[in-house]
């Protein structure tokens, strides 16, 4: 997630679906793009970004977490995030031609090449904006070596010299957990989430995905395109 785009990004979110194919490491990939219904364009567009996933330990504390808030201010209007569907994004493209999702693909397995896996802490808790009514509730991301800012920089330059433009934004990440509909409540539960915090967890990072998201009347649906693979097994996790 980038602190001022992080979500998990993980903008209007729903489930990912994962594919049975595996994309080997050593190889570079090739996506299978979900072919589209006869009547669109050959010029179709998808609506595409990179992300690295959340472990299970990570989701049920999120989930836990969220579920205690609700518990506290059960009157407050607010679009809770689902923690199966939360990631952190590093690279958001939008639409981009469909044709192009290879491409997109290759950047990702480059860059997956040049960082070992790693260790990410999920700690502390803020909200957007940081003055005034909040309107969005974040979770914290710490980046303890460096690898993920470094995983994140590798795919802008990769992605860049398969000719998409390079974010210009600071690399911000965060895991959005709300959203706040409306005014009432907003500061109470904005405080109750600051007092409460979250208690901090580890978890491994070992893989960069290519999602794309197709948005619909019950949210956004996320289907894995590709699989990427960094460098190595990623060290125990010690402690939460």
């Amino acid at each position: 997630m980038r602190r001022g785009g992080a979500e998990t990004r993980g903008r209007g979110e729903g489930k990912i679906e994962r594919r049975d194919e595996s994309f080997a490491p050593e190889s570079s990939p090739r996506p299978r793009v979900p072919a589209s219904p006869r009547h669109e364009s050959a010029e179709s567009r998808f609506r595409m970004f990179c992300a690295v996933p959340l472990s299970e330990d990570v989701r049920e504390s999120v989930a836990r977490y969220i579920e205690s808030l609700r518990h506290l201010a059960p009157d407050v209007r607010a679009s809770w995030d689902r923690p199966e569907k939360m990631h952190i994004t590093l690279k958001f493209l939008g639409d981009i031609e469909a044709s192009r999702v290879e491409a997109l693909s290759r950047a990702a397995e480059r860059a997956a090449r040049e960082v070992e896996a790693f260790i990410l802490l999920i700690t502390g808790a803020g909200v957007f904006p940081a003055r005034g009514l909040a309107r969005v509730l974040w979770l914290g991301i710490e980046d303890e070596t460096g690898s993920l800012a470094r995983l994140q920089s590798a795919l802008e330059t990769e992605s860049e010299r398969e000719g998409f433009r390079r974010e210009e934004r600071s690399f911000h990440p965060h895991l959005t957990i709300a959203r706040l509909r409306k005014p009432e409540g907003a500061r109470k539960i904005a405080q109750l989430h600051q007092d409460t915090g979250f208690e901090a967890v580890r978890f491994p990072v070992s893989e960069l995905l290519v999602i794309r998201s197709e948005l619909g009347p019950q949210g956004s649906r996320y289907t894995e395109i590709s699989k990427h693979q960094l460098k190595s097994v990623p060290p125990a996790v010690a402690g939460g």
